[in-house]
Protein backbone atom coordinates (compact mmCIF):
# COMPACT_ATOMS: atom_id res chain seq x y z
CA UNK A 1 0.00 0.00 0.00
CA UNK A 2 1.62 3.55 -0.97
CA UNK A 3 1.18 5.65 2.37
CA UNK A 4 -0.03 8.90 1.55
CA UNK A 5 1.85 10.70 4.34
CA UNK A 6 4.71 9.00 3.60
CA UNK A 7 4.95 10.59 0.18
CA UNK A 8 3.86 13.53 1.72
CA UNK A 9 6.91 13.37 3.93
CA UNK A 10 9.24 13.04 0.92
CA UNK A 11 7.59 15.60 -0.96
CA UNK A 12 8.23 18.03 2.31
CA UNK A 13 11.69 16.88 2.08
CA UNK A 14 12.71 17.24 -1.54
CA UNK A 15 10.83 20.91 -1.32
CA UNK A 16 13.04 21.58 1.52
CA UNK A 17 16.39 20.48 -0.10
CA UNK A 18 15.39 22.38 -3.23
CA UNK A 19 15.08 25.79 -1.34
CA UNK A 20 18.16 25.19 -0.06
CA UNK A 21 20.30 24.72 -2.23
CA UNK A 22 19.78 28.41 -4.20
CA UNK A 23 21.93 27.67 -7.50
CA UNK A 24 19.19 24.96 -8.72
CA UNK A 25 16.32 26.84 -7.32
CA UNK A 26 17.53 29.90 -9.59
CA UNK A 27 18.36 28.16 -12.31
CA UNK A 28 14.42 27.42 -12.43
CA UNK A 29 13.68 31.10 -13.09
CA UNK A 30 16.95 32.13 -14.14
CA UNK A 31 17.27 30.20 -17.14
CA UNK A 32 13.29 30.26 -19.10
CA UNK A 33 13.96 34.35 -18.07
CA UNK A 34 17.51 33.96 -19.86
CA UNK A 35 16.64 32.19 -23.11
CA UNK A 36 13.55 34.10 -23.48
CA UNK A 37 15.72 37.55 -23.52
CA UNK A 38 18.46 36.19 -25.79
CA UNK A 39 15.65 34.73 -28.19
CA UNK A 40 13.54 37.20 -28.18
CA UNK A 41 15.50 40.16 -27.66
CA UNK A 42 19.48 39.68 -28.43
CA UNK A 43 19.02 37.23 -31.26
CA UNK A 44 18.85 39.24 -34.87
CA UNK A 45 17.61 37.37 -37.73
CA UNK A 46 16.98 40.48 -39.87
CA UNK A 47 20.71 41.82 -39.70
CA UNK A 48 21.72 45.47 -39.61
CA UNK A 49 24.92 47.87 -39.42
CA UNK A 50 27.02 45.49 -40.45
CA UNK A 51 31.07 46.70 -39.73
CA UNK A 52 31.98 48.74 -42.96
CA UNK A 53 34.53 51.09 -44.34
CA UNK A 54 34.34 53.03 -47.93
CA UNK A 55 37.67 54.02 -49.95
CA UNK A 56 36.06 57.52 -52.18
CA UNK A 57 38.84 57.72 -54.34
CA UNK A 58 35.93 60.08 -56.31
CA UNK A 59 34.82 62.14 -53.12
CA UNK A 60 32.56 64.11 -55.06
CA UNK A 61 28.92 65.40 -54.26
CA UNK A 62 27.45 62.90 -56.07
CA UNK A 63 29.75 59.59 -54.09
CA UNK A 64 29.41 61.48 -50.82
CA UNK A 65 25.23 60.66 -51.60
CA UNK A 66 25.76 57.67 -52.58
CA UNK A 67 27.89 56.55 -49.18
CA UNK A 68 25.01 58.65 -47.66
CA UNK A 69 22.43 56.76 -49.37
CA UNK A 70 24.01 53.46 -48.34
CA UNK A 71 24.70 53.77 -44.63
CA UNK A 72 20.77 55.09 -44.54
CA UNK A 73 20.05 51.66 -45.70
CA UNK A 74 20.70 50.69 -42.13
CA UNK A 75 22.30 47.46 -43.78
CA UNK A 76 25.89 48.91 -43.15
CA UNK A 77 27.52 51.38 -40.32
CA UNK A 78 30.08 52.98 -41.65
CA UNK A 79 33.49 52.55 -38.83
CA UNK A 80 36.64 53.34 -41.02
CA UNK A 81 38.04 55.06 -44.38
CA UNK A 82 39.93 53.60 -46.57
CA UNK A 83 42.56 55.32 -49.45
CA UNK A 84 42.34 52.18 -51.88
CA UNK A 85 41.34 48.65 -52.49
CA UNK A 86 43.99 47.13 -50.90
CA UNK A 87 43.29 48.94 -47.63
CA UNK A 88 39.34 47.42 -47.79
CA UNK A 89 41.06 44.16 -48.47
CA UNK A 90 43.73 44.07 -45.37
CA UNK A 91 40.62 45.30 -43.20
CA UNK A 92 38.52 42.80 -44.17
CA UNK A 93 41.16 40.23 -42.91
CA UNK A 94 41.85 41.33 -39.92
CA UNK A 95 37.88 40.99 -39.54
CA UNK A 96 37.30 45.34 -38.57
CA UNK A 97 35.30 45.09 -41.53
CA UNK A 98 32.62 42.65 -42.66
CA UNK A 99 31.63 44.96 -45.97
CA UNK A 100 34.01 47.43 -47.54
CA UNK A 101 32.88 50.11 -50.25
CA UNK A 102 35.33 51.32 -52.91
CA UNK A 103 34.32 53.79 -55.38
CA UNK A 104 36.79 54.80 -57.91
CA UNK A 105 37.80 58.50 -58.96
CA UNK A 106 35.73 58.37 -62.24
CA UNK A 107 32.89 57.36 -60.60
CA UNK A 108 30.22 60.31 -61.63
CA UNK A 109 31.30 59.72 -65.54
CA UNK A 110 30.73 55.67 -64.40
CA UNK A 111 27.10 56.22 -63.33
CA UNK A 112 26.39 58.66 -66.61
CA UNK A 113 27.99 56.35 -68.89
CA UNK A 114 26.76 53.04 -67.18
CA UNK A 115 29.22 50.69 -69.35
CA UNK A 116 31.46 49.67 -66.17
CA UNK A 117 30.34 49.58 -62.56
CA UNK A 118 30.61 52.69 -60.66
CA UNK A 119 30.98 51.09 -57.28
CA UNK A 120 32.65 47.80 -56.05
CA UNK A 121 31.56 46.20 -52.68
CA UNK A 122 33.66 43.91 -51.10
CA UNK A 123 32.13 41.18 -48.46
CA UNK A 124 33.75 38.64 -46.52
CA UNK A 125 31.90 35.64 -47.77
CA UNK A 126 33.16 33.52 -45.21
CA UNK A 127 29.93 34.28 -43.58
CA UNK A 128 26.97 33.53 -46.33
CA UNK A 129 24.10 35.56 -44.23
CA UNK A 130 26.67 38.76 -44.80
CA UNK A 131 27.05 38.00 -48.42
CA UNK A 132 23.39 37.59 -48.70
CA UNK A 133 22.59 41.20 -46.63
CA UNK A 134 25.16 42.99 -48.33
CA UNK A 135 23.31 41.92 -51.87
CA UNK A 136 20.39 44.35 -50.47
CA UNK A 137 22.85 47.31 -51.27
CA UNK A 138 22.26 47.02 -55.25
CA UNK A 139 19.14 48.07 -54.69
CA UNK A 140 20.02 52.12 -53.30
CA UNK A 141 19.09 54.08 -56.26
CA UNK A 142 21.93 56.86 -57.77
CA UNK A 143 20.50 60.84 -58.40
CA UNK A 144 22.35 62.98 -60.51
CA UNK A 145 22.51 65.53 -63.08
CA UNK A 146 18.68 66.13 -63.86
CA UNK A 147 17.43 64.12 -60.59
CA UNK A 148 16.24 61.11 -62.85
CA UNK A 149 18.36 57.67 -61.14
CA UNK A 150 20.24 54.94 -62.13
CA UNK A 151 19.16 51.37 -60.01
CA UNK A 152 22.28 50.42 -58.58
CA UNK A 153 22.00 47.13 -59.95
CA UNK A 154 23.60 48.36 -62.93
CA UNK A 155 26.08 49.92 -61.30
CA UNK A 156 27.55 48.07 -58.06
CA UNK A 157 29.64 45.20 -58.53
CA UNK A 158 29.97 43.02 -55.24
CA UNK A 159 33.12 40.37 -54.49
CA UNK A 160 33.20 38.05 -52.14
CA UNK A 161 35.99 37.05 -50.39
CA UNK A 162 37.09 33.80 -48.97
CA UNK A 163 34.47 31.51 -49.41
CA UNK A 164 32.78 32.79 -53.07
CA UNK A 165 30.78 29.29 -53.60
CA UNK A 166 28.76 30.12 -50.13
CA UNK A 167 29.16 27.11 -48.50
CA UNK A 168 28.09 26.90 -44.77
CA UNK A 169 30.65 24.50 -43.50
CA UNK A 170 33.34 26.59 -44.31
CA UNK A 171 31.40 29.49 -42.08
CA UNK A 172 30.24 27.05 -39.42
CA UNK A 173 33.42 24.46 -38.81
CA UNK A 174 35.50 27.29 -37.54
CA UNK A 175 32.94 28.55 -34.95
CA UNK A 176 31.75 25.18 -34.09
CA UNK A 177 36.19 24.47 -33.19
CA UNK A 178 35.31 26.93 -30.38
CA UNK A 179 31.85 25.62 -29.40
CA UNK A 180 33.29 22.34 -28.76
CA UNK A 181 36.14 23.01 -27.13
CA UNK A 182 34.10 25.61 -24.79
CA UNK A 183 31.95 22.70 -23.49
CA UNK A 184 34.23 20.13 -23.40
CA UNK A 185 37.18 22.03 -21.47
CA UNK A 186 34.78 23.64 -19.30
CA UNK A 187 32.86 20.91 -18.51
CA UNK A 188 35.87 18.64 -17.49
CA UNK A 189 37.00 21.36 -15.30
CA UNK A 190 34.24 22.48 -13.53
CA UNK A 191 33.44 19.55 -12.17
CA UNK A 192 37.15 18.76 -11.44
CA UNK A 193 37.58 20.26 -7.69
CA UNK A 194 33.59 18.93 -6.96
CA UNK A 195 34.65 15.67 -7.89
CA UNK A 196 37.74 15.35 -5.93
CA UNK A 197 35.56 16.80 -2.51
CA UNK A 198 33.07 14.63 -3.21
CA UNK A 199 35.24 11.57 -3.36
CA UNK A 200 36.92 13.19 -0.27
CA UNK A 201 40.04 12.97 -2.35
CA UNK A 202 41.46 16.44 -0.87
CA UNK A 203 41.63 15.15 2.26
CA UNK A 204 45.57 13.65 0.65
CA UNK A 205 45.74 17.16 -0.01
CA UNK A 206 45.38 19.07 2.86
CA UNK A 207 48.57 17.97 4.65
CA UNK A 208 51.02 18.74 1.67
CA UNK A 209 52.57 21.76 0.87
CA UNK A 210 51.09 22.20 -2.59
CA UNK A 211 49.74 25.79 -2.83
CA UNK A 212 46.51 26.02 -4.57
CA UNK A 213 48.27 27.51 -7.45
CA UNK A 214 50.03 24.75 -8.13
CA UNK A 215 46.99 22.39 -7.41
CA UNK A 216 44.93 24.32 -10.43
CA UNK A 217 48.12 24.52 -12.79
CA UNK A 218 48.43 20.47 -11.77
CA UNK A 219 44.86 20.14 -12.81
CA UNK A 220 44.15 22.45 -15.70
CA UNK A 221 47.91 21.10 -17.98
CA UNK A 222 46.24 17.40 -18.63
CA UNK A 223 43.55 18.94 -20.41
CA UNK A 224 45.24 21.35 -22.53
CA UNK A 225 46.91 18.53 -24.30
CA UNK A 226 43.10 17.04 -24.60
CA UNK A 227 42.14 20.15 -25.74
CA UNK A 228 44.49 20.44 -28.44
CA UNK A 229 44.16 16.77 -29.28
CA UNK A 230 40.24 17.78 -30.12
CA UNK A 231 41.35 20.89 -32.37
CA UNK A 232 43.52 18.69 -34.63
CA UNK A 233 40.65 16.36 -34.77
CA UNK A 234 38.12 19.00 -35.80
CA UNK A 235 40.61 20.00 -38.19
CA UNK A 236 41.11 16.57 -39.50
CA UNK A 237 37.05 15.85 -39.90
CA UNK A 238 36.58 19.60 -40.80
CA UNK A 239 39.14 18.80 -44.15
CA UNK A 240 38.43 15.71 -44.72
CA UNK A 241 34.73 15.55 -44.97
CA UNK A 242 33.62 19.10 -45.61
CA UNK A 243 36.96 20.42 -47.23
CA UNK A 244 37.14 22.99 -44.90
CA UNK A 245 40.71 25.24 -45.69
CA UNK A 246 43.16 26.48 -43.70
CA UNK A 247 44.40 29.24 -45.35
CA UNK A 248 46.70 30.57 -42.27
CA UNK A 249 49.19 29.35 -40.32
CA UNK A 250 48.79 26.31 -38.32
CA UNK A 251 50.77 26.96 -35.71
CA UNK A 252 48.84 30.17 -35.01
CA UNK A 253 45.89 28.27 -34.65
CA UNK A 254 47.37 26.14 -32.63
CA UNK A 255 48.78 29.14 -30.45
CA UNK A 256 45.56 30.50 -30.39
CA UNK A 257 43.81 27.31 -29.54
CA UNK A 258 46.16 26.90 -26.13
CA UNK A 259 44.79 30.33 -24.85
CA UNK A 260 41.19 29.29 -25.96
CA UNK A 261 41.72 26.02 -23.80
CA UNK A 262 43.47 27.51 -21.05
CA UNK A 263 40.70 30.40 -20.51
CA UNK A 264 38.30 27.65 -20.88
CA UNK A 265 39.87 25.58 -18.05
CA UNK A 266 40.68 27.96 -16.12
CA UNK A 267 36.55 29.38 -16.65
CA UNK A 268 35.77 25.78 -15.54
CA UNK A 269 37.86 25.94 -12.18
CA UNK A 270 36.39 29.31 -11.07
CA UNK A 271 33.06 27.56 -11.24
CA UNK A 272 34.30 24.58 -9.93
CA UNK A 273 35.18 26.71 -6.50
CA UNK A 274 31.87 28.31 -6.24
CA UNK A 275 29.44 25.03 -6.11
CA UNK A 276 29.33 22.35 -3.90
CA UNK A 277 28.12 19.21 -6.17
CA UNK A 278 29.30 18.05 -9.46
CA UNK A 279 25.29 18.53 -10.31
CA UNK A 280 25.41 22.20 -9.80
CA UNK A 281 28.60 22.51 -11.76
CA UNK A 282 26.78 20.98 -14.96
CA UNK A 283 24.13 23.50 -14.22
CA UNK A 284 26.45 26.52 -13.87
CA UNK A 285 27.98 25.05 -17.12
CA UNK A 286 25.12 25.18 -19.06
CA UNK A 287 24.38 28.78 -17.65
CA UNK A 288 26.95 29.74 -19.74
CA UNK A 289 26.83 27.56 -22.67
CA UNK A 290 23.76 29.29 -24.04
CA UNK A 291 25.00 32.64 -24.31
CA UNK A 292 28.43 32.14 -25.29
CA UNK A 293 26.78 29.88 -28.23
CA UNK A 294 24.10 32.74 -29.32
CA UNK A 295 26.24 35.99 -28.74
CA UNK A 296 29.92 35.24 -29.83
CA UNK A 297 28.95 35.43 -33.45
CA UNK A 298 28.59 31.46 -34.33
CA UNK A 299 25.06 31.62 -34.97
CA UNK A 300 24.73 35.03 -35.92
CA UNK A 301 26.52 37.81 -37.31
CA UNK A 302 28.44 39.86 -34.19
CA UNK A 303 27.93 43.59 -35.78
CA UNK A 304 24.06 42.70 -36.55
CA UNK A 305 23.11 42.10 -32.53
CA UNK A 306 21.96 44.95 -30.40
CA UNK A 307 24.94 47.05 -28.08
CA UNK A 308 23.90 45.26 -25.12
CA UNK A 309 24.31 41.96 -26.77
CA UNK A 310 27.62 43.16 -28.32
CA UNK A 311 28.79 43.85 -24.51
CA UNK A 312 28.09 40.74 -23.04
CA UNK A 313 29.54 38.84 -25.98
CA UNK A 314 32.57 40.79 -26.33
CA UNK A 315 32.99 39.38 -22.42
CA UNK A 316 32.89 35.55 -23.50
CA UNK A 317 36.15 34.03 -24.40
CA UNK A 318 34.14 32.18 -27.20
CA UNK A 319 33.74 35.55 -29.22
CA UNK A 320 37.09 36.03 -29.31
CA UNK A 321 38.70 32.61 -30.27
CA UNK A 322 35.66 32.46 -33.22
CA UNK A 323 37.10 35.57 -34.46
CA UNK A 324 40.58 34.11 -34.41
CA UNK A 325 39.63 30.77 -36.12
CA UNK A 326 38.08 32.81 -38.65
CA UNK A 327 40.37 34.72 -39.37
CA UNK A 328 43.58 32.33 -39.58
CA UNK A 329 41.55 29.68 -41.35
CA UNK A 330 39.38 31.23 -43.79
CA UNK A 331 40.96 35.20 -44.78
CA UNK A 332 44.47 33.97 -44.46
CA UNK A 333 45.22 36.52 -41.27
CA UNK A 334 48.16 36.55 -38.92
CA UNK A 335 48.14 36.03 -34.89
CA UNK A 336 49.92 39.36 -34.83
CA UNK A 337 46.78 40.80 -36.81
CA UNK A 338 44.26 39.39 -34.63
CA UNK A 339 46.02 40.26 -31.65
CA UNK A 340 43.64 42.32 -29.59
CA UNK A 341 41.99 38.87 -29.49
CA UNK A 342 44.34 36.65 -28.93
CA UNK A 343 45.53 39.43 -25.83
CA UNK A 344 41.91 38.94 -24.53
CA UNK A 345 42.20 35.27 -23.93
CA UNK A 346 45.57 35.23 -22.35
CA UNK A 347 44.20 38.25 -20.00
CA UNK A 348 40.92 36.35 -18.95
CA UNK A 349 43.50 33.30 -18.36
CA UNK A 350 45.45 35.23 -16.08
CA UNK A 351 42.92 36.92 -14.24
CA UNK A 352 40.11 33.92 -14.14
CA UNK A 353 43.13 31.20 -12.67
CA UNK A 354 44.13 34.03 -10.15
CA UNK A 355 40.74 34.61 -8.66
CA UNK A 356 40.32 30.52 -8.77
CA UNK A 357 43.47 29.88 -6.78
CA UNK A 358 42.26 32.98 -4.22
CA UNK A 359 38.86 30.86 -3.63
CA UNK A 360 40.20 27.46 -3.38
CA UNK A 361 40.76 26.38 0.19
CA UNK A 362 42.13 22.79 0.92
CA UNK A 363 38.85 22.30 3.81
CA UNK A 364 37.20 19.96 3.00
CA UNK A 365 33.70 21.71 3.51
Amino acid sequence: MISLSRMGAIIRKEVRQLRRDRLTFGMVFGLPIIQILLFGYAINTDVRNLHAAVADQANTSLSREFVADVEATQVVRFVDQAETPAELEAMLRRGDISIGVFIPPDFDRRVVDQTRSAVHVLVDGSDPTVLGVAAQLRNVPVQFGSGSQRQAVELIETRAYYNPERRTPVNIVPGLMGVILMMTMMLFTAVAIVREKERGNLELLINTPVSSAELMIGKVTPYVLIGLLQLGLILGVGRLLFDVPVRGSVLDLYIAGTAFIAAKLSLGLLISTAVRTQFQAMQMTVFILMPSILLSGFMFPFAGMPQVAQFIGEVLPTTHFIRLTRGIMLRDASLFELTPDFLYLVGFTVVAMTIAALRFTKRLD
